[in-house]
């Protein structure tokens, strides 16, 4: 990195050759380097296994880099762990909730930790419940809450001292769509209305794709791809053409007048594909194409390039589906926190 990405930052993240090697493991991080901007929403993308919890812990300060070097905040996690906790809030994968406890209990324990004055404690307790959906169920104990309000509830309490920098560890896993969309809403307003720097380890393709200004993808410890979503969609190519003709037996017309708009890449079933040699401006063409032929398809459709496709080209394989962690990825501190007070 240059000079200027050396510079402190008051809210963004700098990390720079950050490793992570467990005892007879892998190298769980395997020398990372990336930048994330003051204010941005950062989506880590990558399968089970791939580093994304690890890189997470070190950023965290719950697990020291092997080697290699990151500045939370403008402060290094290794050297400055207790003021980079002071600066941070994480709301992590399994959250650290007392199933005998209220919402409203969990507040007023989680404003005292962080010292809040007795004054601003009940104010700013109700004020993030109300925030994130959960004023009807604040006084229920949070042993009858759903996953979606469970994660809600860990996502306020990780905002109680006012972070200037967010870690969302698979916010979403298991929720269902309306809880996800809710979720969503709020990490978008806290990036644009209050300036808060999002870090967002996910699986989900959509999620990634619909929150982050920028994405990096992780496989093996390494970044193998980072930039825009559109960006990177954008470099694995054009969109795709796809039909089905109603008649099988005039597949090789079909397949020859498709050619004329593409190369040919595989398709689903029986279907014919073929990746545009220009942009969708074609499609009405393709579509008139077959009409003068008398072709009738069963069904035409145009596929974009997705992150998915992304990380197919980038890794040889396809994101989803991905098998389960490895034994370097989760493993918490078999020393103590970097930093720790």
């Amino acid at each position: 990195m240059g000079q200027g990405a050396r510079k402190a930052q008051p809210n963004g993240i700098e990390v720079e050759g950050l490793v992570r090697e467990f005892k007879n493991g892998p190298r769980a991080v395997d020398g990372i380097d990336l930048t994330v901007e003051p204010g941005e929403i950062y989506g880590f993308l990558g399968p089970n296994g791939a580093g994304k919890s690890t890189t997470v812990h070190m950023l965290t300060t719950l697990l020291p880099p092997t080697a290699g070097s990151a500045r939370v905040a403008g402060l290094d996690v290794a050297t400055q762990g207790a003021e980079v906790r002071k600066m941070i809030g994480a709301a992590l994968q399994e959250a650290a909730l007392d199933p005998n406890l209220t919402g409203r209990e969990h507040m007023k324990l989680q404003t005292a930790l962080h010292g809040l004055p007795k004054a601003q404690r009940a104010r700013r307790g109700d004020e993030l419940i109300e925030r994130v959906g959960l004023s009807d169920a604040a006084d229920r104990r949070v042993g009858g809450y759903s996953g979606g309000m469970k994660r809600r509830l860990d996502l306020a309490l990780a905002l109680v001292h006012g972070p200037r920098v967010l870690f969302l560890d698979e916010p979403t896993t298991g929720l269902d769509p309306q809880s996800r969309a809710s979720l969503w809403a709020e990490v978008t307003r806290l990036s644009v209305e209050d300036g808060v720097t999002v870090f967002l380890t996910t699986q989900y393709l959509e999620e990634a794709d619909q929150l982050a200004n920028r994405v990096g993808i992780i496989d093996a410890g390494r970044i193998a791809a980072e930039g825009t979503p559109a960006a990177l969609k954008a470099e694995i190519g054009r969109p795709s053409v796809e039909v089905l003709p109603v008649d099988p037996a005039r597949r090789p017309e079909a397949e020859e007048i498709l050619l004329r708009f593409g190369t040919a890449v595989p398709a689903s079933g029986e279907a014919l594909s073929v990746r545009l040699n220009d942009g969708i401006e074609v499609l009405a063409a393709i579509v008139r194409s077959f009409d003068s032929a008398g072709i009738e398809l069963a069904s035409l459709g145009l596929n974009e390039p997705t992150l998915d496709d992304v990380f197919l080209a980038k890794t040889g394989r396809h994101l989803e589906g991905a098998g389960e962690a490895d034994s370097g990825e989760m493993p918490l501190p078999e020393a103590e926190p970097a930093g720790a007070a």
